[in-house]
């Protein structure tokens, strides 16, 4: 009866094997004990590199290690690909074959495709903030009830392209429903030549005027309509979207007070939406409709990220059957324009800038050409013809939009205010952050409470009120800071001349600057983002 070790023989464990082959073994692994088993073990054992049966342990394998030539040379390819959206970018635009800058059919495409009055076939990253406003339009069409709304949001978050949007949507969504749309109403305030003369256009619109007799304004031509219980058959609601609204502020505010109260009345039709940059406005400017529980509801547009602004640019190019941009240029430009301030207009003008640039850089390379004339040999013509730019090249680069950024915001104003002493670069930082909220003006009373603000959070110790004049007006000098007139410094008017994306991007490499101006995070969570 055979012994227990040699029932568990193997070719593996033979003495002959191991003292007559000079290839070292490797253990076999326990589930294939009972195949070996019977299997016949043949008289000359099998090599290992042919052996069906034997597997490398993956403690063992020298692929398996992450310092391996394989590896190695698969975190080199891979590297470049960990963010998912340059992995989306790159399965986007190298599909398509490059573009020809210097064919002028496609340069006048691709140069609308990006231009800022281009409506997008769908407008995406606010879908939320659509829906909002969408639901708020049915709600008032079917109780047929007054509301108001104020939409409010940095320059170039997709407001007033939101808005055309819903305006669609509520046409289509009534004529779905069986319910009669509203009439829709769309008023730019900046091309009104008085406040007062947005009333002559909403009683212009409304089917009822004939109603009003004998009265002399049209703001009581609309109070005497929106008072009266009894409408004429087939009267529909009004919906007003009055856009760039801080231009109807007044001095006693009378204006926007009185056009807000109008969906107040008992039986008031008018549906109104307010759209403008100041994220505070209704607080500030309409007090006495929170005292009366009229208060406008308010839907906030931040300001766009770096993913949404390369989703947006993706979008627009898509379009197009050929790729214009590497994945990197566009990926440079959302980054340096979220940080700054979330601007998709801006983004749009600084890829057409990087077009041009690139149209440029193909209009000069054929022009130093000496292209051969058709009496010249056929030697000479491939020549001159083998030195013509190659396609491959002839999509817009990182140094293309690299210098596209420079242009637009290094300027001399950034230069200087990235050289000014710690202490002003605070006032500058003050100043933002008191007029983000759609402020004009303001003491400098009040802006050196800013100022003591910032120091004090930034355990900085701040200077007392006389040098902190001193340099406002150090700052007014150089064109940074516009100042007033007045006996005393602490009630000179003081405002900013100059954007506040500028001085955001001045001083957004500091990070003690970065973090002053993301204090207020309405304007642009981006910057708190990446701190």
């Amino acid at each position: 009866m055979p012994s227990i070790a040699g029932s568990r023989s193997s070719p593996i464990t033979d003495p002959k094997a191991e003292t007559g082959s000079a290839t070292p073994q490797k253990r076999c692994l326990r589930s294939d004990s009972a195949r070996i088993r019977k299997t016949r073990i043949p008289s000359t054992p099998l090599p290992v590199q042919t052996s069906p049966l034997k597997r490398k342990s993956p403690r063992v394998c020298v692929n398996d290690s992450p310092n391996s030539p394989l590896k190695v040379i698969e975190k080199s390819f891979t590297k470049s690909s960990k963010s998912p959206v340059k992995k989306r970018l790159s399965d986007c635009f190298l599909e398509k074959p490059a573009w020809d800058p210097s064919d002028v059919e496609q340069l006048c495409a691709v140069k609308e495709a990006l231009h800022v009055s281009t409506a997008p076939t769908a407008l995406v990253c606010r879908e939320d903030e659509q829906n909002k406003i969408l639901l708020f339009c049915k709600e008032c069409v079917e109780l047929e009830k007054a509301g108001s709304l104020y939409v409010c949001g940095c320059p170039g978050t997709g407001k007033s392209l939101s808005m055309e949007k819903v305006k669609e949507d509520i046409v289509n969504w009534a004529k779905e429903a069986g319910i009669q749309p509203p009439d829709t109403l769309s008023i730019n305030c900046t091309t009104l030549t008085n406040a007062s003369e947005i009333f002559s256009k909403i009683v212009g619109r409304t089917q009822t005027q004939s109603k009003a007799k004998g009265s002399k304004l049209p703001l009581q031509d609309l109070r005497y309509l929106y008072s009266q219980k009894q409408h004429l058959p087939g009267t529909r609601m009004v919906l007003i979207i009055a856009d760039e609204l801080d231009y109807l502020i007044t001095k006693d505010r009378a204006v926007l007070h009185d056009l807000f109260m109008l969906t107040t009345m008992p039986f008031s039709r008018c549906i109104l939406i307010g759209i403008a940059n100041a994220i505070d406005l209704a607080d500030r400017f309409l007090p006495k409709l929170q005292s009366l529980n009229c208060k406008p509801m308010v839907i906030t547009f931040r300001a766009y990220s770096k993913d949404q602004i390369i989703t947006i640019l993706k979008q627009r190019l898509m379009a197009l059957p050929y790729t214009v941009f590497q994945p990197q240029a566009l990926e440079l430009c959302a980054r340096k324009v979220a940080a700054a301030s979330g601007d998709m207009r801006k983004a749009l003008s600084i890829c057409r800038s990087a077009i041009e640039m690139l149209e440029a850089e193909v209009r000069d390379s054929f022009s130093k050409l000496n292209l051969p004339s058709l009496e010249r040999d056929d030697h000479q013509r491939s020549a001159s013809c083998g030195i013509l730019p190659k396609p491959d090249n002839n999509i817009v680069r990182v140094d293309h939009v690299a210098i596209a950024l420079s242009k637009a915001y290094k300027s001399p104003v950034v230069d200087t205010i990235q050289s000014l002493p710690q202490h002003q670069q605070i006032i500058l930082c003050s100043a933002v952050k008191l007029f983000r909220g759609g402020k004009k003006d303001a003491t400098v009373g009040e802006l050196n409470k800013f100022y003591m603000d910032v120091c004090k959070s930034t355990l900085i110790p701040p200077v007392g009120i006389v040098e902190f004049s001193s340099m406002c007006r150090v700052l007014g000098d150089q064109g940074i800071l516009k100042l007033g007139q007045s006996r005393e410094d602490k009630l000179r008017r003081v405002a900013l001349k100059i954007d506040e994306a500028v001085v955001s991007f001045a001083l957004q490499e500091v990070r003690f600057f970065r973090s002053c101006l993301c204090l207020n995070i309405c304007i642009n969570p981006n910057l708190k983002q990446r701190r």
